[in-house]
């Protein structure tokens, strides 16, 4: 059920489906599939640089403009490196059910014929490491406008082989709970929840601003933010549609599903927003898209289109709620909602595709000899597990962090803001 394991049956049924021959002529890449995973692999990056880049920069003050930006640049940057040199390794490389082994290490020993199912594996290594870069830069909407710039680096490199690579590898590539045929098409479990628990414990770990929750400056300019919130929606028919590894019809159902839950979430958030403000604000417009992207994201390709517009209205709904719960119940600054929009939005849609991936609702079905309720289990169990990995792993790397290079910033430098201590530039010079 996934997304290697779909690629791997069609390949061996065009196989069988050829006949004996005397002699095979060597395995080539298929040219339409590889064009939509390149195109696919673009608009994932996109996501991150610049339509998250801008999307957070937007709802921070202006004096932390840059500082934003400068950390989801970096982050690109550093996690593409350790993507190469042992990320996608450990994830893809090896049959050992907890983690990979270095066998794919550098690349050494994958050419231009290498296949990963009908594309090149050089650009399958491309289009996951634009995942192990969004993942980690997803995360940092939560320590905003108080971190060091060198706790961001080290904390996104070690998190990225100790939490993200272990997970991927669980889900996608041959882990335990691939095995156990966990249903995430594109990432709920994967990115979604790993970054939105490890943001709620890094958030909590640093501490919240000054005046939070309710002496905060208002976003600085929403209107960026309404620009990064339409990369990100762009980008998101690459993250799942590009999860079906091909141009057919797996990623044509999931690019609808897709657009439909952002459309509901978006104005499921407004409605709410109206019917207790009497009035719909932007900034909540596009993060109940958002919301809705997150949901729909471990779906995408097992449901119908209704399943689609169901996730929307629930990721919607519940992560509205959920915002309110982590600033006002949980009292923790996760500054831009990570926990809240992307954890809890991918960990709901993890939870509901038990049940809307049945034909009865438009979906695929499951794994041969399971059923509704096994499957629920299987998603229930993989929620647990992630959350518990993601929280555990993110508390010990905060520590390590903090002793090794400091976490917070100081009180100076965070009055000054980020942008001039931290990187002596500014965002806009009068």
């Amino acid at each position: 059920m996934t997304r290697i394991t779909r690629i791997a049956l069609t390949a061996i049924a065009m196989g069988a489906a050829a006949g004996p021959v005397l002699a095979q002529p060597a395995a080539s890449p298929d040219p339409g599939h590889t064009a939509w995973m390149l195109t696919a692999t673009a608009l994932v990056l996109l996501m991150t640089l610049p339509g998250l880049a801008l999307f957070y920069a937007g709802l921070v003050r202006l004096k932390n403009v840059l500082s934003v930006m400068t950390h989801c640049m970096a982050i690109a940057c550093l996690a593409s490196v350790i993507w190469l040199l042992g990320g996608y390794s450990l994830a893809f490389s090896g049959d050992g059910p907890l983690i990979g082994d270095l066998g794919r290490f550098g690349l050494l020993h994958v050419d231009r014929t290498t296949l990963k199912g009908l594309i090149p594996e050089n650009l399958f290594f491309m289009f996951q490491m634009t995942f192990a870069i969004i993942t980690p830069a997803l995360i940092v909407g939560a320590f905003v406008e108080r971190i060091r710039f060198g706790a961001v680096l080290l904390f996104s490199g070690l998190w990225l082989l100790v939490v993200y690579a272990p997970v991927c590898h669980w889900v996608w590539g041959g882990g335990w709970l691939m095995g156990r045929h966990v249903m995430d098409y594109a990432g709920g479990l994967v990115v979604h929840a790993t970054a939105g628990v490890s943001a709620l414990v890094l958030a909590w770990r640093l501490g919240p601003r000054d005046g939070f929750p309710r002496d905060l400056s208002p976003p600085h300019n929403p209107g960026m933010t309404m620009m990064g919130a339409a990369m990100l929606w762009v980008g998101w028919y690459g993250f799942n549609a590009g999860s079906a590894l091909a141009a057919n019809g797996d990623a044509a159902a999931a690019l609808m599903s897709t657009h439909l839950s952002a459309a509901t979430a978006g104005l499921v958030w407004a409605l709410i927003e109206w019917r207790r403000f009497k009035r719909a604000s932007m900034v909540g417009l596009v993060t109940g898209v958002v919301a809705g992207l997150a949901t729909v994201t471990p779906a995408s390709g097992f449901v119908g289109p209704l399943g689609g517009v169901v996730l929307g209205a629930a990721g919607s709904f519940v992560c509205y709620h959920a915002v309110e719960w982590v600033k006002h119940k949980l009292k923790v600054d996760d500054s831009l909602d990570v926990f809240a929009v992307h954890g809890v939005g991918g960990i709901l849609g993890t939870l509901l595709v038990a049940v809307l991936a049945s034909p009865l609702f438009g979906g695929i079905g499951y794994a041969p000899g399971t059923g509704m309720a096994d499957q629920a289990l299987t998603q229930g169990l993989g929620v647990v597990i992630v959350m518990a990995w993601s929280g555990v792993a993110t508390l010990v790397l905060a520590i390590v962090v903090q002793r090794m290079v400091g976490l917070r910033a100081r009180d100076e430098a965070i009055d000054d803001g980020l942008d001039v201590s931290s990187h002596g530039e500014r965002a806009w010079n009068p």
